[in-house]
């Protein structure tokens, strides 16, 4: 089916609605994990989803020091913002998800007075979030579960745990979670056997959305040589920097290579529960000289480093998690057209193929002889670059992802429709 096909399937109401005739639908978009929009994902979908005629309201947590107003109009999506202190240990995170589940409940009661809304759109973690909406499943909204991490996966990967009642629990809320979803959007394929497997949904059901850039904003532009601090190289890393993210394989590997030649300076961008640690791990490492923590920057600082960058890395280390998820940074740094040092886990193998120069075993020195190999290699890294950039046009781009969701989006609001002529609910 053609994008063009399902915007014209789902923009409007086949009925007129309360709010004027043939008004367009209403989506009710919760988050917890990240703030909105440097999530990237949720504002790729939002965006999406208002150039395809639905009015967008996203609820999510207020980020720490940005993104925290309470309510903003933004590119016309509307959002509201709660305050959440993100959990530092086990026991912390019943506490933030129940805060979460809390106030995003209150939120949703009240936005959705204006109007009903036609979709929930749930994205984890925590997998619990459609419960905080049932309220406007009886008004007859489709629920939507968009499935970004394996719970169970990531409470062993933080926690070193696979069993326990806590770990049982995740479990459970995960089923609970696809039980109540209408469809489910899967990041890959391997969620999506989870989505089917674990969760016990149709294939039918199971939509794979990935991750990708959304090159009409996420391109090239104009190198900043001046970045490099006066060196010859410049090493990048773009994401979220938590205990599952592997940045501290990142800041080994680069201290591996320092020992090696100083030819280089380290740019990482982004922000999360392990910044701290890890700025203490470069001093005692001896590497913070060479190693700039960015923090989190927007679009146009974004493209400007990695399209700086000589490597870009992604030191997720193999996990029963990572060697599962999609990091949404391969397929960003292969639009910026550059070359990839990763770990040779297999969901980055599948997508950065060719792009990528792979470190077969999980320990930070061979990262860093991945690094090593590819900046003394300029004509490989023009190769690979250009590989990873036709790659991202051809198959990897948030504008093929788009046309899947719309079609979830159409199965959901079908399922809803035969419930309701049924008197299921």
């Amino acid at each position: 089916m053609t994008a063009t096909r399902s915007l014209d399937l789902i923009a409007r109401d086949p009925e007129p609605r309360e709010g004027g005739v043939d008004a367009p639908r209403r989506v009710l978009i919760v988050s917890e994990n990240a703030p909105v929009p440097s999530d990237r994902r949720v504002w790729n979908i939002a965006r999406s989803l208002t150039a395809a005629g639905w009015e967008v309201v996203v609820v999510a947590a207020a980020g720490p020091g940005r993104e925290d107003e309470p309510h903003q109009w933004l590119d016309g999506i509307e959002i509201h913002r709660y305050p959440l202190k993100p959990a530092r240990f086990a026991l912390d995170y019943g506490r933030e998800y129940l805060q979460a589940m809390v106030r995003i409940a209150r939120l949703a009661r009240s936005v959705s007075r204006r109007r009903p809304f036609t979709v929930v759109h749930a994205c984890n973690p925590p997998d619990s979030l459609l419960v905080a909406a049932l309220a406007l499943r009886r008004q007859g909204a489709a629920f939507v579960f968009d499935h970004h991490d394996l719970v169970p996966e990531l409470f062993e990967s933080k926690f070193g745990r696979s069993h326990g009642l806590a770990y049982r629990g995740t479990l459970a809320l995960e089923r609970v979670a696809f039980r109540l979803a209408d469809v489910s959007l899967a990041t890959n394929e391997s969620y999506a056997w989870v989505a089917t497997d674990r969760g016990g949904m149709q294939p039918e059901d199971v939509f794979v959305v990935r991750n990708g850039p959304d090159l009409k904003r996420f391109r090239p532009t104009q190198a900043s040589p001046s970045l490099k601090r006066g060196r010859a190289h410049l090493i990048a890393y773009l994401g979220i920097m938590g205990p599952q993210d592997g940045v501290d394989h990142g800041v080994r590997a680069l201290a591996w290579l320092r020992e090696r030649r100083q030819d280089w300076h380290a740019i990482f961008i982004g922000e999360g529960e392990s910044l701290p640690a890890l700025r203490e791990l470069a001093q005692e490492l001896g590497v913070a000289e060479h190693l700039e923590f960015a923090g989190w920057r927007g679009d146009q600082d974004i493209c400007r480093i990695l399209s700086s960058a000589d490597v870009c890395l992604v030191p997720d280390p193999p996990s029963p998690l990572n060697d599962m998820s999609t990091m949404i940074k391969v397929p960003e740094y292969m639009a910026m057209a550059r070359p990839i040092a990763s770990y040779a886990i297999p969901e980055s193998v599948i997508s950065a193929a060719a792009a990528a120069e792979y470190a077969i075993f999980g320990h930070p020195e061979e990262l860093g002889r991945a690094v090593e190999r590819l900046l003394d290699d300029p004509e490989r890294r023009e190769r690979m670059g250009r590989y990873g950039y036709e790659r991202v046009h051809r198959e990897l781009s948030w504008q093929q992802s788009e046309v899947v969701l719309l079609e979830a989006y159409e199965r959901a609001l079908a399922k809803r429709r035969e419930a309701a002529a049924a008197g299921w609910e």
